[in-house]
Order: C-alpha cells, then structure tokens, then sequence
C-alpha cells in the first residue's frame, strides 16, 4: 500500500459539512414526493386567496391536520411555502408553479416527474449507467413513449401531455416575440403535443397554417386547443411518425424534441425536416445547453433523467451544431427563449 499525504485540498475539507451536503443531495427524493404531495392535494390552489391553517386545508382537502401540518412544515423549509404563525400558511413564488389555473404552472410537471413510469425506471438507473442506454422497457414493458399510448396508461399520457403545454407557457411567449413568422405560409409543430408553441405563432401571424404532428393518442388534445383558440380554421393535427417522414413546411417547431433521443435518431429527426422544407424555409430548436463543466447545473440533472427515461441527452452548443451540419441545417440564430431555454433556429446549409 502506497502512503498517501493528504494535500492541502483534503486539509481543507469539513467533514461534517460535506456529509451534511450530501444528506441534502440524497433526500431530493423526498423534495420530490413532498412537491407530489403538495400538487396532489392541490394545496397551492387552496392558498391562492390567502394564508389558511393547517387544519383548514386538512378539512377541504380531507386530509389528516397533524400530517398535513407536517407536510406544509416541509415545504416552507424548501421555500415553497411561506409560515405566517399561528401555523397558517401561504404560498412563495415558487409555490404559485404549483396552482393549476396559471399560465407556465408547473403543477402537472411535478406529478408526471413523479408518476408511476418515471419512478418505477429510476430503480433501474445504475444499469442504464452500465449498459448505456434506458431501462424504461426492463421497468414498463415498453419504452416510455409506447407505455404512454396504451389505453390503460391513458391518464398518466394526459397528464404527460399537459406537462408539456405548461412547459410551453414559460417559453412561449419569448420565443414567438423571437421568430419573424410574417410571411411563413405553413408551420409544423413537430411533436408538438396540444400545440401552445404553433398555436401562439399562428395567433401572433394571421397567415401562416399550422399543424401538429404526434402519435394518435395525442393529436385530439391539439386539435380542441385549437378549437378553444378559435384557430381550427387555418389548423391541422395529424397522427404520424417523424422517424419517417414529416409533412412539407416553411417552418419546423421542435421544441423539447431532440433531447429524447440519441444522435442517430435526432440525426433521422432533423433530414426528415430538411428533405420536407420548403426551399428558404427554417427550423427552430427549442433546448436547455448544458453549461461549464463542474459548475452547477440544472441542465446536467436534467441529462440524468433522459438517460434513465428515455435514450435521449441534453446536449451543449457544440454537440447540436455538429448534429446540424450532419443532417444539411446550419444555425443562423441564437436567443434565449425563457425559462432556461434558448431558440436556435436553423437554415438550410
């Protein structure tokens, strides 16, 4: 055995603190079923008017008082919950994510985070580690996006559909503001679940058409969105593959797309896009970048959860430019869009 000095780094260390810190890290399992519990009894919606007690939100939700108290405790402690005495409790600004009656809310992100498909796979998550790849299907019997369009999964589907145009809420706006879509004549939002991202173009550019390509189970959500936007008119949602083809376009929407599958499959993903455009059309990658390595980072937790999930990654600058020149795009554009996420539109190279 070789004696080892410890060098002035290791001297330095606290002992104490970093086993606190990593106590901290390794009860995140418990921050996210305390943010499920919250979402489910849908608390923040109770505490939109104002501060309530404990047992005044035990006796609407029909919950138990000391439990519910000491959930509440906690989420005050994360930050999610204000304590104003007397045991009453109102809600932060992060607490407001988890109503469910506001734009960007994050209240069915949470719960699809922590569902029976994501959490069942995250049992798996050293081998997937080991053997390079998801073990949605060792967990599910399907990959993640075929246990969704089972019809006994339909709830969880919806609930993962909803997610998703939440999302869109915090990027939205920004991005729409972005992309010159003046004089696009047609639009498809590629994967675009209920269509938020092409609906609010289309309402923001009173010409373009606009389509939704998705499976089945998800392109009659995007359908009644338009309906209730008064946009069915000019608007269309088709059921299909975009591993096989994509319909013709001025411009693509893929939003959160390329981050679920490996670099052969967004490879497929972005020619069947560049072989369908429209000559001078565009594309608009809607992603989080991956930062400096070994500072915090929320996109690198992120790229953990595609591994276990999906075999998708999040990627840096320089990962997707070079899946851009590999597939005939060249990105042209670069703006932040909300929310941790940045356009990067693309022209045909």
């Amino acid at each position: 055995m070789t004696d080892r000095t410890p060098d002035t780094a290791d001297a330095a260390h606290d002992p104490a603190a970093d086993a606190a810190a990593v106590l901290d890290l390794v009860t995140g399992g418990v921050v996210a079923q305390t943010l499920r519990a919250l979402a489910e009894l849908r608390i923040a919606d109770h505490l939109a008017g104002g501060a309530l007690s404990a047992e005044e939100v035990a006796e609407r939700v029909g919950s138990h008082p000391r439990t519910t108290y000491r959930l509440m405790r906690a989420a005050a402690s994360l930050g999610v919950l204000t304590h104003e005495g007397d045991r009453r409790f109102g809600l932060t600004g992060r607490g407001r994510l988890l109503r469910t009656d506001l734009p960007g809310s994050l209240h069915s992100l949470v719960l699809v985070q922590t569902s029976n498909a994501h959490w069942q796979v995250w049992k798996h998550f050293p081998e997937a580690v080991r053997s390079g790849s998801s073990q949605a299907t060792k967990a599910l019997g399907a990959d993640v996006f075929e246990y969704y369009a089972r019809p006994e999964n339909a709830e969880e589907a919806a609930l993962f559909a909803r997610s998703m145009g939440d999302m869109s809420a915090l990027v939205t706006k920004e991005a729409v503001a972005a992309i010159d879509a003046a004089d696009v004549s047609t639009i498809v939002d590629v994967g675009g679940a209920d269509g938020q991202f092409v609906l609010a173009l289309m309402e923001a550019n009173p010409l373009p058409r606009g389509q939704v390509l998705d499976l089945p189970h998800a392109v009659e959500g995007a359908r009644r969105e338009a309906g209730k936007r008064g946009l069915s008119d000019r608007f269309s949602a088709v059921a299909g593959d975009f591993f096989t083809e994509v319909p013709p376009a001025d411009l693509y929407l893929l939003k959160t797309i390329l981050h679920d599958w490996d670099d052969d499959q967004c490879a497929t993903i972005l020619r069947n896009c560049r072989s369908a455009v429209t000559e001078g059309g565009r594309a608009v990658v809607v992603e989080m970048l991956i930062g400096e390595l070994g500072e915090p980072d929320l996109v690198t937790r992120a790229d953990m959860g595609m591994l276990s999930i999906t075999n998708g990654e999040e990627r840096d600058l320089d990962e997707f430019d070079a899946l851009f020149a590999a597939t005939g795009w060249r990105r042209s554009k670069t703006y932040p869009v909300g929310g941790g996420y940045v356009g990067l539109e693309l022209v045909a190279s």
